[in-house]
């Protein structure tokens, strides 16, 4: 009996970026096939245009009308459009848009019908994406919005370090404004479950950033810290059973290796993050959004212009993006079971009253 595989939906990108050289390379390993069944949102002719620039001519597809007739075992394509595009790699093209956020709209809308099982997007150019659909600001964004989440988490996720923001893509000007004691604590509690139901782990550690240089300094330079996160990480233990501490100063919290001690950082916003996660797993992380009710995966990396056609893009971020979709699948489908099964419940019960025993332990030690 053949093994049902998972079906993973894959966007196109931008079409003059590095998106489809580092799918090409990725799925020219035949072996990839054995776990999961690929099917790209896109076009047939633009991937025959990178396949033939690249002169991986083996690369085979199969193109297909909808995911019920894709083929197990062979790389699937759908058309989400019929013209012929014109494609000049490194060269950002502001009409490329329309075909990126195409491939977007039919993906989420195949999701919601159950008809493929998680989502790898792509890098895309948010700028050209934005002059068909004004109020794009993310990929994130739009997956939120498309399945009417009313907050999601994104984080980044490499072997030895996982990253979430509490802030987006929002201007440095308005980050402030944008901190409040019910946000923080609507991220902490997004990142406590995914870290348990889609990572596997017991009682994760929580690092809290703090907003301001040095937490504050006791007020001397912003209060927020004081005022809005120390509050925030206390009810987070006190009332949700949540493992977190903090605020840390970002600059000492990374350098001194402190990052090494906990299951996952909450940072106030983008670069804060971002520049330190990228710094150590650029090219082997993944972005991956948490709170939808769906998976979704994608490279840490760009569209990368600068390199595009060169053929010489890592596509290590995006073949980790693969694994991880169907890991964190994998993770949901026992996590979801464990929690209906009334024995697995109580064991579950048991080893997360352990975990509050040694929790003020793990406070001391930190």
């Amino acid at each position: 009996m053949e093994r049902i595989k998972p079906k993973i939906g894959i966007t196109t990108g931008d079409l003059n970026g590095i998106g489809l050289e580092v799918l090409i390379k990725t799925f020219e390993d035949k072996r990839m096939l054995q776990s999961c069944t690929p099917i790209l949102y896109g076009s047939s002719k633009s991937l025959s245009y990178h396949r033939n620039v690249f002169k991986k001519h083996d690369f085979k597809y199969n193109i297909i009308s909808t995911p019920e007739k894709c083929k197990n075992d062979a790389f699937n394509i759908i058309n989400c459009w019929e013209e012929q595009v014109d494609i000049n790699l490194g060269v950002p093209d502001v009409k490329h848009g329309l075909y990126s956020l195409k491939a977007l709209e039919a993906v989420a809308y195949d999701i919601s019908q159950n008809k493929i099982d998680a989502i790898i997007t792509l890098p895309v150019n948010k700028k050209h994406i934005s002059t068909e659909k004004p109020q794009f600001t993310g990929q994130t964004e739009f997956f939120s919005e498309k399945f009417e989440t009313k907050e999601s988490l994104m984080m980044l996720v490499s072997d030895n370090i996982k990253v979430a923001l509490v802030t987006n893509h929002v201007p440095v000007k308005d980050i402030a404004s944008h901190i409040t004691g019910d946000k923080i604590m609507t991220k902490l509690k997004l990142m406590d479950e995914s870290l348990k139901r889609d990572f596997n782990i017991n009682g994760p550690k929580i690092a809290v950033l703090a907003l301001n240089p040095h937490a504050g300094d006791e007020g001397l330079i912003g209060s927020e810290d004081d005022n809005i996160v120390r509050p925030v990480i206390k009810d987070a233990n006190e009332k949700e059973n949540i493992l977190a501490f903090g605020p840390f100063a970002a600059d000492g919290f990374f350098g001194s290796g402190n990052f090494r001690n906990f299951d996952g950082i909450l940072a106030m916003y983008h670069d804060q993050g971002l520049v330190a996660f990228k710094a150590l797993s650029f090219g082997e992380g993944v972005n991956f959004t948490a709170g939808l009710p769906y998976v979704r995966t994608s490279p840490d990396h760009g569209t990368a212009y600068n390199i595009a056609g060169k053929f010489i893009a890592n596509h290590e971020s995006f073949q980790k993006a693969v694994f991880m979709a169907q890991d964190i699948l994998k993770n949901r489908a026992a996590y979801d079971d464990m929690h209906s099964n009334p024995i697995e419940r109580n064991a579950l019960k048991l080893r997360e009253e352990r975990i509050d025993e040694r929790q003020e332990k793990i406070v001391d030690k930190l």
